[in-house]
């Protein structure tokens, strides 16, 4: 049994691969502990140099050993973080193969349906059924056509001859309008020849007797 299968739980003769969704569930919780596992050697590196620092050179030997356990740490957190690095690009990779294998079946899916619903559709048949809409359309337009023209029953003017008869009757009414103006046309009144009434002899004699009766106030 391969490694690969010990780890996964996989393999053998008759051994089912795991799907996509059970490989990446996996790695995903494969990252959750090694990043569980990052945090515990964090804090015991914290830890270790303290108790280095701690001892200092008061002991020495226990200030050495402290520094080893951390070299160690971190060599252990150096790799953790180059797994978690494979591991995730694996995830995304195994997601994008997912999704693609995803599109991919409903693609084929929509082309089994798209496939079904032309199983009963003859090319020929479908021209044929377009030209007859045509027809009918141009049928139809024609009737309407048809029905819209005015009927005339039978009659048919010249519509230049009716215009100039229009002409002639609205210029007869025009000359007789004129006619019946210059005939009921009344002169003007004279300028009479007799001259106006001279001035009443009364009135001038009234006038004298007031000049005589102002000429007597001035002389006193």
């Amino acid at each position: 049994m391969s490694l690969l299968a010990k780890l996964f739980g996989t393999g053998g003769k008759g051994g089912k691969a795991p799907t996509p969704q059970e490989a990446i569930q996996r790695l995903r919780d494969t990252e959750e502990m090694l990043t569980k596992k990052q945090d515990f050697l964090e804090k015991k590196i914290e830890q270790e140099l303290l108790t280095a620092k701690k001892n200092g050179t008061k002991n020495k030997r226990a200030a050495l050993q402290a520094l080893k356990r951390k070299k160690r740490l971190e060599k252990q957190l150096t790799q953790i973080d180059g797994t978690l690095s494979t591991i995730e690009f694996q995830r995304e990779a195994l997601e994008n193969a997912n999704t693609n294998t995803e599109v991919l079946k409903n693609m084929g899916f929509a082309a089994e349906a798209m496939k079904s619903a032309h199983q009963h559709m003859d090319i020929d048949k479908v021209d044929d059924l377009m030209q007859d809409i045509t027809e009918q359309q141009e049928l139809a337009q024609e009737i309407s056509d048809a029905i819209s023209k005015p009927v005339g029953f039978g009659e048919d003017f010249d519509e230049d001859e009716l215009l100039a008869e229009l002409e002639e009757l609205e210029q007869e009414e025009l000359d007789k309008n004129l006619l019946e103006v210059a005939e009921t046309d009344v002169p003007l009144p004279s300028v009479p020849s007799t001259s106006l009434p001279s001035r009443p002899a009364k009135k001038k004699e009234e006038d004298e007797d007031d000049m005589a009766d102002l000429e007597a106030w001035a002389a006193n």
